[in-house]
């Protein structure tokens, strides 16, 4: 919950300081928010990813992580998205918002010598899944006063690739950094909603905090029963 509140307060910050000597918020009534009405606008976003996995198979692993007595541990891979969207405007307040970007998504599983004689050796090992998505969200978007809007809906997601990444290392040096193709029984179409809020300048600079949630395995085989999840903070730009 830190890194949400975190991440929400970077991209707040970022927007704040570019837009304080340029611009004012946006009043959104009727006349201020659909004074185009058949207006297309395009805009381009990007921002940081926190990423896991959910499930069953998930809640297991991390049984036996709480068993390991701080010796494993289970983390999120820090990711990006970057893409472009389309609103579209609907009715006074609301637009549906189409969109394509590039996300990075996966989890990450860290692991040492579970014996304390042996902890001056820092042994460890790292496990990074590192999945890449083409995401198609496609969003509806209601401002709820001057600047603030909701927006939530569907997305698909295509697997562009997924690599497993293994890093071990000791007394500071690393040993082992090797990577591995892993696409082969993942899912290729992932299905998810999406839903957040944001908040947008007169100049067209938004910014927006969001959370997907998968509702497809990401096992093709359904061996196993694991979701992503993805946690994202966003800094855009409508033109």
């Amino acid at each position: 919950m830190k890194r949400i509140f975190l991440l929400i307060a970077v991209a707040m910050g970022l927007a704040a300081v570019s837009a304080e000597a340029q611009q004012q918020p946006v009043r959104y009534n009727k006349q201020a928010t659909y004074n185009n009405p058949g207006q297309l606008r395009f805009g381009i976003r990007a921002g940081v990813n926190l990423a896991d996995w959910e499930g069953e198979t998930m809640q297991s692993v991390q049984d036996l992580i709480d068993m390991s007595a701080g010796y494993a541990s289970r983390e999120m891979r820090t990711g990006f998205h970057v893409g472009t969207y389309l609103s579209i405007p609907v009715a006074p307040g609301f637009e549906i918002e189409p969109g394509l970007q590039y996300s990075q998504k996966g989890m990450v599983l860290r692991g040492r010598i579970p014996l304390e004689q042996f902890d001056f050796v820092n042994a460890n090992v790292t496990l990074t899944n590192k999945a890449e998505y083409l995401d198609l969200p496609v969003l509806a978007k209601v401002y709820v006063g001057e600047g603030f809007h909701i927006f939530a809906g569907p997305q698909v997601s295509y697997l562009l690739s997924n690599k497993v990444s293994a890093e071990a290392g000791a007394f500071g040096f690393k040993a082992l950094n090797q990577e591995w193709d892993m696409k082969s029984g993942f899912r290729e179409l992932d299905v998810a909603v999406t839903g957040g809020l944001g908040y947008k300048f007169a100049s067209g600079l938004n910014i927006s905090a969001g959370y997907d949630y998968g509702l497809s395995s990401i096992d093709s085989r359904n061996n196993f029963d694991t979701f992503n999840r993805v946690i994202k903070a966003s800094v855009g730009f409508t033109f």
